[in-house]
């Protein structure tokens, strides 16, 4: 099993364990793919919570550039909304979760399926 395979996995027991979400398998796998090899870099995997600069990153470089939203208040509570659907006790917050609940959240897995 290859080392991208291995985290789609922790990432999938992420979504059914802490989030309450059956992933869709080949939606979380083209994410994964989209997050590039930040999800191989301890820092660039998680999404910091806590830092404004971070949910700022996430708002332009995601929802904005990658799914084709708007900029508006809703983004902000979107991304708020995802953080404590994964619990804001869990430490790690995988970026590829956050950005597949997100997808999920906005409607947009046709993004994915280009």
């Amino acid at each position: 099993m290859s080392t991208r395979e291995e985290l789609i996995k922790k990432y999938a027991s992420d979504l059914k364990d802490k989030c309450g979400v059956t992933p869709d398998m080949d939606l979380l796998t083209k994410v994964t793919i989209g997050c590039g090899p930040s999800i191989y870099h301890a820092d660039a995997s998680t999404v910091a919570a806590t830092q404004h600069t971070e949910i700022d990153t996430v708002r332009k470089n995601f929802l904005i550039k990658k799914l084709g939203l708007p900029d508006g208040p809703n983004l902000e509570a979107a991304i708020n909304d995802v953080l404590a659907q994964y619990g804001h006790s869990n430490k790690h917050k995988y970026r590829a979760v956050v950005y597949y609940l997100l997808t999920l959240h906005f409607k947009k897995e046709s993004v994915y399926n280009k």
